[in-house]
C-alpha cells in the first residue's frame, strides 16, 4: 500500500482546494526502508567521484525513526544490529537485503544514548573506533589523534583501565591499545626516530608534522589526508575529538579492498542527547555524522531530527534542507512518505531520496509531530488550514494519539460548514467518540475496570481490582492486555492508561448505556483511595518511591472528591521526615483554575506542594503560601504545626528572626511531633545571635529528634574548634543513615566538609565528593549552597581559584533563592581566604559587606571571626555581643591558627 488520500475529510467539506492526505507505517516498512537505505548507501560510496575529503556535499548518509517512548523504537534499533549482523538474527518476515554484488561487508555497531547507560561523548567515538578492532590492523591516522587526546585529557589513567572499568574491554580486551601502540611505533620508525620515543605521543606528533609539511616520502601514505598536520597542531579536545573521525572516516575509505567496510552505526535514545536548547552534544553527533560520509548512520529517537531547519544555524555546524535533503519535510504531504498518519491509512512507500523520505515515524506522536501532522493534514497551496493556536490545543489534548488529531481534523471541519472559523477554545475537549470506540469491545466488568483506573495516574492488576470493587481479577488482567494500557517495568506500579484515553473516560459526555453518575464515581474514588492506603500500610519495609506515588494519587483523590484526610496525614508526616522534597502538588482538576483553599486536602495539598517548591521558589513566596494554610484553619493541629515551622525556616532564611521565634516556640510549647526539631530551630536562633551558651546548653536536651549532633557542629565550628565540629557533623551523618533519614544524612555531611575545609583542602575534596553523591536524586537547595561555599574554603589561598567571581555567583544564587543566611557565610569564606593573603584592602571591604549583610543582627559575631583570622584588633565601634564559649582570645587563636597553617600549606608569607 502506498500513498493515499484521506477521503473521509475530501467528502468532509465543499471546499475542494483544502488537500488532505493520511499515511502510516510498520515494522516491516521500517526494515523496508533501511535496506532501500543502506542499499542506495553503498552505491554512493562505491561510486567512482565519492571523494572522502569532500566537505561541502550534502550528507544523505543517516536514517531517522522517531516516535513517543514504550513503543519499540529501542527493540527495532536492535533488531535492525542483529539483522545485518547475522542473517539467521533476521526475523522470518523481513526479506533479504539486495544489494548487488562486490559491495563492502556491513559493520554494525549500535550504541545507546539513554542517560542510564551513562554514554557520553568520548564513549561514543570509542565505541566506533572498538568495533574497527575486528579490522586487525591499526589505523594510524586516527589512532595517534587518539591517542594524543586521550594522553592530554586523561593523564595518567591508561587507555586499557578505562575501557575496562566501562564494560567495553570485555568485549576488546586490549586489541584497541596495542593497535594504537603499534600505529605509533610504526610512525616512529618511519621517521627514524629513538625507539624509546615510539611510545611518546608528543615527540612522535611533532615530528610527524614537520615531516607533513617538508613533505617527506617516509610518510607519503599519511601524506594523503589533506587535514592531518592541521589537525595534530590543534589542542585536544573534544571539539577536536569529534573532527577526528573525519581522520577515522579516510582511514576506513583506504582499507584495501578485501577488509573494505561500511559501518552502520546505531544511535538509540536520541532524545536523552539534549532538548531543543541544549545541544552540545547533538552537535558534537552531528559532526561525526557530516564527518564520516561513508558511514550510514539510523538514530531511533521521540522527535524528528531538526537537522534541515534554517533556524538551527549557529547552534548546529551544518543545518537546513541544502545540507540534510533528507530530513527535510516534504514540500508536498501527499507526496512525503514520511507525512504523519493514524492507524488504519496505507503505509508509506519505499524510502527513496525524497525530501523527507529519511524521517519515519513509529507509532503516536511527540508534540512536534502533532503539530506537523495537523500542519500538513488540511492545507491549501501548501499552507497549513489549522492555525497555530488552534493545532497547540489539539496537540496538548491529544496526547500524540492520532486518533484524536483526526477527531479534532473532522470537528475543524464541522465548525466550518456553520460559516465561521474555529476558534482554539472549540478543539479543546476530549471526544465521546473516543469513550464509545474505546468500550466498544470490552467486556461490561472491564469497562468497570476502565473506569476505575481512569483515577489513578499507575496501578497494578491487584490495586485495579480493589478500586473497581471486584474480588476477582480476571477482568483487570484482560484490561491491562488491551493497546491503550501502557506497562511501565520501572513504575512502582506498572500499569497507565494512555493519556487521552483517561482524559477522555474522566471528563468526555458518555453516553453509554451502563455509564456512571456523579455517585458512582465519588464511590470509585473511596475505594481507589482505601486501597492506596492498604497498599503503602502493606509494604514491609518503608520505600520512598511508593510513599510518594500514593501521596500524589490520594492527594488528588481526596481534593477532587472531598474526602477526608484518613492515610494522608501519617504519609505527610513521613514525606516531610526524609527531607528528600520531590514534588507532591498534583494539577488542578480539567477544565479548573487553582481554587482557594477550602477543604482540608486543599490546605495539605498546598502545605506539601509549598515545602516541596521551597526549592526552587523564593523564601518570601513560601512564607506567603504556608501562611495562607495557617490562616485557613483547616487542617488538624499537628498538620498546622507543620505549616508553622517550616514556615518559621524559611523566616529564618530571609533574617526575620524574631517571627522565626515566635513560630518555633509556639511549635516548640505544643509538644507535638515537631517539638524536638522547633527546640532545634531555637538553638539556632541563639547561635545566629552570638549566645553560643544557650544553644550548647539546649544541643544537649534534643536528643536525635532534635538533631543534636548537627546543633553541636554548628556551635564548635564558629568557636574555630574544626575537629570538634567535624566529629559531631560525622556523628550526625551516621546517626541519619541508621535512621535511614537521606535528606538529614546529606546536610550533614555537607556541613562536615564545609568545617574540614577550612583546615585541609586534599581531605576536604574528599568529603565534598561524599555530599555530592549523598545529594544525588535529593532537592535540598540550601545544602547544595553550603557545599558550594565549602570548595571556596578548600580553594582559599590558592592563587587561580577565581574565589572572588565564584562568590558573586554564589551571593546572585543565594538572592534569588531568598536564602539570605548564605550570605554572611560567602563573605566569611573570602574573608578566609583574603586573610590567607594578608590583602587588607579586600579583608576591610569582605568586612564592610559582612556589616551591610548582618546589620548588627545575626551572624553579627562573623565580622569578629575576620578579624580573628586577620589578626586585627575588633572595632572599637562594631564588635558583636558574642559569649564565646572559651572566652575571645583562645578563640582569635584558633582562628589565627587556621590562616596560618593555610599559609604555610601554600606557602606563603605572613
Amino acid at each position: 500500500m502506498g500513498d493515499g488520500r484521506d477521503l473521509r475529510t475530501l467528502f468532509g467539506s465543499n471546499d475542494r482546494e483544502i488537500h488532505a492526505a493520511e499515511q502510516f507505517t510498520n515494522r516491516q516498512e521500517q526494515w523496508e526502508a533501511v535496506t532501500a537505505a543502506l542499499g542506495d548507501h553503498l552505491r554512493t560510496v562505491g561510486a567512482p567521484g565519492f571523494d572522502i575529503e569532500d566537505l561541502e556535499t550534502p550528507r544523505d548518509n543517516v536514517l531517522v525513526f522517531h516516535g513517543v517512548g514504550g513503543i519499540g523504537k529501542s527493540t527495532l534499533s536492535r533488531k535492525v544490529e542483529a539483522a545485518l549482523a547475522h542473517s539467521e538474527h533476521r526475523p522470518a518476515q523481513w526479506g533479504a537485503p539486495v544489494w548487488g554484488n562486490g559491495h563492502p561487508r556491513v559493520l554494525p555497531v549500535r550504541i545507546d544514548l539513554a542517560r542510564s547507560a551513562g554514554t557520553d561523548f568520548e564513549r561514543v567515538v570509542l565505541t566506533i573506533r572498538l568495533a574497527l578492532a575486528e579490522l586487525g590492523r591499526p589505523l594510524p591516522a586516527f589512532d595517534l589523534a587518539l591517542r594524543r587526546y586521550w594522553d592530554q585529557i586523561h593523564p595518567g589513567e591508561p587507555l586499557e583501565e578505562y575501557l575496562r572499568r566501562g564494560g567495553l574491554g570485555r568485549r576488546f580486551g586490549r586489541v584497541v591499545p596495542q593497535q594504537m601502540q603499534s600505529a605509533l611505533a610504526d610512525i616512529a620508525q618511519a621517521l627514524l626516530l629513538p625507539g624509546t620515543v615510539g611510545a611518546v605521543v608528543g615527540q612522535v606528533t611533532g615530528a610527524l608534522v614537520r615531516a607533513l609539511r617538508d613533505h617527506r616520502a617516509s610518510v607519503r601514505a599519511l601524506a594523503e589526508c589533506t587535514r592531518l598536520a592541521d589537525f595534530l597542531e590543534a589542542e585536544p579536545d573534544l571539539d577536536s575529538l569529534a573532527y577526528a573521525t573525519h581522520l577515522l572516516a579516510w582511514e576506513i575509505a583506504r582499507l584495501p579492498r578485501g577488509r573494505a567496510v561500511v559501518p552502520v552505526i546505531l544511535l538509540d535514545t536520541f532524545e536523552d542527547v539534549g532538548d531543543r536548547v541544549h545541544r552540545d552534544l547533538e552537535r558534537l553527533l552531528q559532526r561525526v555524522v557530516w564527518l564520516m560520509p561513508n558511514a550510514f548512520f539510523v538514530i531511533t529517537g521521540r522527535s524528528r531530527l531538526q537537522w534541515a531547519d534554517e533556524a538551527l544555524h549557529g547552534q548546529l555546524d551544518w543545518a537546513g534542507p541544502a545540507a540534510w535533503p533528507g530530513l527535510a519535510a516534504a514540500e508536498d504531504p501527499a507526496a512525503d512518505p514520511d507525512a504523519p498518519h493514524p492507524p488504519g491509512g496505507p503505509p508509506p512507500g519505499s524510502a527513496g531520496r525524497a525530501r523527507g523520505a529519511r524521517q519515519i515515524l513509529v507509532g503516536d506522536f511527540s508534540a512536534e509531530d502533532c503539530d506537523d501532522y495537523l500542519a500538513r493534514r488540511l492545507t491549501r497551496d501548501g499552507n497549513p488550514v489549522m492555525g497555530p493556536e488552534v493545532r497547540a490545543v489539539v496537540t496538548a489534548r491529544s496526547h500524540g494519539l492520532p486518533l484524536h488529531l483526526d477527531l479534532a481534523v473532522q470537528r475543524f471541519l464541522a465548525i466550518r460548514r456553520t460559516g465561521r472559523d474555529p476558534r482554539p477554545a472549540d478543539l479543546d475537549l476530549d471526544f465521546p467518540a473516543l469513550i464509545v470506540r474505546t468500550l466498544s469491545d470490552l467486556t461490561p466488568d472491564e469497562r468497570h475496570v476502565l473506569r476505575s483506573v481512569s483515577l489513578l495516574d499507575n496501578f497494578d492488576v491487584a490495586l485495579a481490582s480493589r478500586a473497581a470493587g471486584m474480588t476477582y481479577e480476571s477482568a483487570a488482567l484482560r484490561m491491562v492486555e488491551r493497546p491503550f494500557v501502557r506497562f511501565d517495568p520501572h513504575a512502582v506500579w506498572p500499569y497507565h492508561l494512555h493519556g487521552v484515553i483517561r482524559s477522555t473516560i474522566r471528563t468526555a459526555g458518555d453516553r453509554a448505556d451502563d455509564r456512571w453518575s456523579e455517585r458512582d464515581w465519588t464511590r470509585a474514588a473511596e475505594r481507589a483511595f482505601e486501597a492506596i492506603g492498604e497498599r503503602r500500610a502493606a509494604a514491609p519495609v518503608p520505600d520512598r518511591t511508593l510513599l510518594v506515588n500514593c501521596l500524589r494519587q490520594g492527594l488528588r483523590l481526596a481534593r477532587d472528591f472531598g474526602l477526608g484526610l484518613g492515610w494522608l496525614a501519617d504519609a505527610a508526616w513521613a514525606y516531610v521526615g526524609d527531607s528528600v522534597w520531590e514534588p507532591l502538588a498534583p494539577p488542578a482538576p480539567e477544565g479548573l483554575a487553582p481554587s482557594p483553599l477550602r477543604t482540608a486536602a486543599d490546605a495539605l495539598v498546598e502545605t506539601l506542594s509549598a515545602l516541596a517548591r521551597r526549592q526552587h521558589e523564593h523564601r518570601e513566596r513560601t512564607v506567603a503560601r504556608l501562611t495562607a494554610v495557617v490562616d485557613s484553619g483547616l487542617l488538624p493541629a499537628e498538620l498546622r504545626d507543620m505549616a508553622v515551622y517550616y514556615r518559621a525556616k524559611a523566616q529564618r532564611d530571609l533574617g526575620r528572626a524574631q517571627d522565626s521565634r515566635d513560630g518555633m516556640r509556639l511549635v516548640a510549647d505544643g509538644g507535638g511531633r515537631l517539638a524536638p526539631a522547633a527546640r532545634r530551630g531555637l538553638a539556632h536562633l541563639a547561635r545566629l545571635a552570638g549566645d553560643f551558651p544557650t544553644a550548647l546548653r539546649t544541643a544537649d536536651t534534643l536528643g536525635w529528634a532534635g538533631r543534636h549532633h548537627r546543633v553541636l557542629g554548628d556551635v564548635w565550628w564558629v568557636q574555630g574548634d574544626m575537629a570538634r565540629a567535624a566529629a559531631a557533623y560525622r556523628a550526625a551523618r551516621d546517626e541519619a543513615e541508621e535512621h535511614a533519614v537521606a535528606g538529614e544524612r546529606a546536610t550533614a555531611q555537607a556541613h562536615r566538609a564545609f568545617t574540614l575545609a577550612f583546615t585541609d583542602p586534599a581531605v576536604a575534596q574528599d568529603e565534598l565528593d561524599l555530599a555530592h553523591h549523598l545529594l544525588v536524586g535529593l532537592d535540598l537547595r540550601a545544602t547544595r549552597l553550603t557545599t558550594h561555599i565549602a570548595a571556596l574554603l578548600r580553594d582559599a589561598g590558592t592563587a587561580s581559584a577565581q574565589i572572588e567571581g565564584r562568590a558573586q555567583v554564589l551571593r546572585a544564587e543565594a538572592a534569588t533563592a531568598g536564602i539570605t543566611a548564605a550570605r554572611p557565610a560567602i563573605e566569611l569564606a573570602l574573608g578566609f581566604h583574603h586573610a590567607v593573603h594578608a590583602d587588607e584592602v579586600r579583608l576591610n571591604a569582605c568586612l564592610a559587606r559582612l556589616r551591610e549583610t548582618v546589620r548588627g543582627g545575626d551572624y553579627a559575631y562573623y565580622g569578629d571571626i575576620v578579624c580573628f583570622m586577620a589578626g586585627w584588633p575588633l572595632p572599637d565601634d562594631g564588635p558583636s555581643r558574642a559569649q564565646w564559649l572559651d572566652g575571645p582570645e583562645r578563640t582569635r587563636a584558633r582562628w589565627r591558627d587556621l590562616v596560618t597553617a593555610r599559609r604555610a600549606l601554600y606557602g606563603g608569607t605572613p
